[in-house]
């Protein structure tokens, strides 16, 4: 199964929206196998985000993602990385689709609730930023059945 990490960013935790979105990606079939509220440090975000390093928007981008705790989880599921970002919405909050999480919660790009992996790739290199190997569970799902034909 594919792996991915979502990130509940300052905004969407000062607001109280965590369980929100969780429970979206919950209901949506995706199976929960890491999560933990932890306040990222420059160091942490410079890594997290070295694919902008030098664009106009970094410095503001590593203040907000500092500013306060975010909440980090992995989901586990078929084709879980895409299903993520749909369930996300466009980055834009303004272009987000209606139903899903930016469309639903967020006004301005700046601020737009949830970080999603953009590839499996990613999803990988991402996890392992944010949690050891022993912090991610395997785990049987009684409910599976009802959620994957195979």
């Amino acid at each position: 199964m594919e792996k991915t990490l979502v990130i509940v960013k300052p905004d969407g935790v000062q607001r109280g929206l965590t369980g929100d979105v969780l429970r979206r990606l919950e209901a949506k079939g995706l199976k929960m196998v890491g999560m933990k509220m932890i306040w990222i440090d420059k160091e942490l975000a410079s890594r997290h985000y070295a694919i902008h390093t030098g664009k106009a928007f970094f410095a503001g981008l590593i203040d907000y993602i500092t500013s306060s705790p975010v909440v980090v989880a992995v989901f586990e599921g078929r084709a879980a990385v895409q299903m993520v970002r749909n369930l996300a919405g466009a980055t834009d909050p303004l272009a987000a689709a209606p139903g899903t999480i930016r469309g639903d919660f967020g006004l301005e790009i700046g601020r737009n609730i949830i970080h999603g992996s953009d590839s499996p790739e990613n999803a990988a290199t991402e996890i392992a930023l944010f949690f050891r190997d022993e912090e991610l569970y395997e785990w049987p799902r009684d409910t599976e059945r009802w959620i994957s034909e195979g």
